[in-house]
């Protein structure tokens, strides 16, 4: 299996309701670094997984609508709290579309998996990862 991972990072608000999260209930500020992984069996046309170019600018478009933002505010996050669970898989469910409809490239019609990682510090992180 071959893999190609790209990095960005987001800052944003939210406060997650109810007892499991103690004082982050509140509204508080978290900075994540984001780490998007694409997975193939087989290299593209071009023998990559996808263009590492491409990769980083869809990643940070992805990112763009979260960064700075109040997530409590967000239509998307309205029905679910925005734990770093449910960052990782909205992430995700934008960068699969992104391969499915070439805006990764021809090359990143092969990609058949993808892992996104949210690392909320140096000693915890949390990711999703599905085929596409």
């Amino acid at each position: 299996m071959y893999a190609l991972e790209v990095r960005d990072h987001i800052m944003i608000a939210h406060s997650l309701p109810g007892p499991a999260f103690g004082p982050a209930q509140n509204m508080h500020g978290a900075t994540f670094v984001v780490d998007a992984t694409f997975f193939t069996e087989t290299l593209g046309p071009n023998d990559i997984v996808i263009d590492i170019g491409l990769a980083t600018e869809t990643l940070k478009e992805v990112l763009a609508p979260l960064n700075y933002a109040n997530l409590d505010e967000l239509p998307d996050f309205k029905s679910t709290r925005s734990t770093t669970e449910v960052l990782c898989r909205w992430i995700f469910d934008r960068l699969a579309a992104a391969a499915k409809d070439g805006t990764l490239g021809d090359d990143g019609r092969n990609v058949a998996r993808i892992r996104v990682t949210l690392n909320e510090s140096h000693i915890a992180k949390a990711w999703y990862e599905a085929k596409i």
